[in-house]
């Protein structure tokens, strides 16, 4: 059985082209799907799984306690493993054919007011790495780009006399993204007075630069936005994520036509992007509730 995740997990990465963190996604869910079948059901051939082991395994998710969003996710992989077990490997039955996948509450995300934005961006830039960061966290809100994107950014992606970045998202689909002013002017401070010194003489393509010369991580990246947003004194959880929907909330508010904030997320729905309409409209109601004197 592992043998057949492989071939399909070279599948994902070739014939797909996922994106790495995309290929880990599947990866977990399928080696946890594969885990169970053993485990629980000993069973050791695909073409003895049926709908009810399905079904089975995903109650065993949701008694471990697993939100709705993390079995719809995991059914979602389930179902794109199965019909290539049934086109490439001749498996009669797919199993994961006619189930449902559970409702799903939908969260707002968390999204920071502009007068939070500016508070989260007053860094003194007094030394490489506050200059570094302010940069960093300009892009994020100026562009909405994932942390994924910023981390992966080449000097050759930067277009700062035309005020644009190419970027690199989900399944390697190139994008280009306007910046901003504010934005484009911190990223030039940054590359005049913080990249050389980060780098200590060393050679890399990486637009932005860790401590020790490296290309900065996701990881990185979050330890430096949690310290910025706590000395900063911001209540909320801020998260890289919260940059991206505070992005997409502010320009809808401020009249944005939705298409143009998709092309910008790098959306390939436009009905991933319309939950932010619906957290407009949401704080259009805060907004009425407490300032209207007969709400």
């Amino acid at each position: 059985m592992q043998d057949t995740l492989k071939d399909f997990f070279h599948y994902l990465k070739v014939d797909r082209e996922l994106s790495d963190n995309t290929l880990q996604s599947y990866k977990r869910d399928l080696n946890n799907y594969v885990k169970f079948l053993q485990d629980k059901l000993q069973i050791k051939d695909w073409s003895l799984v049926l709908r009810t082991h399905v079904m089975q395994y995903l109650y065993h998710l949701n008694n471990e306690g697993k939100s709705s969003a993390t079995i719809a996710r995991s059914l979602s992989s389930l179902r794109l493993f199965h019909q290539y077990l049934v086109r490439e490997y001749g498996i009669k039955n797919d199993a994961s054919l006619h189930i449902e996948s559970p409702k799903m509450e939908r969260k707002l995300p968390q999204v920071l007011s502009s007068q939070e934005v500016e508070i989260l961006f007053t860094i003194e830039e007094v030394d490489p790495l506050s200059i570094r960061n302010k940069a960093m966290l300009e892009i994020l809100y100026a562009t909405g780009l994932r942390v994924s994107e910023l981390i992966s950014l080449k000097l050759e992606d930067l277009h700062l006399t035309m005020g644009f970045i190419r970027c690199l998202g989900s399944g390697s689909k190139e994008r280009i993204v306007p910046l901003g002013d504010i934005a484009k002017e911190s990223v030039e401070s940054y590359l005049t007075n913080s990249r050389d010194i980060l780098l200590k003489g060393k050679i890399n393509s990486a637009l932005f630069i860790n401590h020790q010369g490296n290309p900065l991580t996701r990881q990185g990246f979050w330890r430096i936005l949690k310290g910025v947003s706590r000395n900063a004194g911001i209540k909320k959880e801020v998260t890289p994520h919260t940059l991206r929907h505070s992005f997409a909330t502010h320009l809808l508010e401020n009249g944005a036509d939705i298409r143009a904030v998709q092309e910008m997320l790098g959306h390939a729905d436009i009905s991933t992007t319309q939950i932010y309409a619906h957290v407009s409209k949401a704080r259009l109601k805060d907004i009425y509730k407490s300032y209207h004197p007969r709400a």
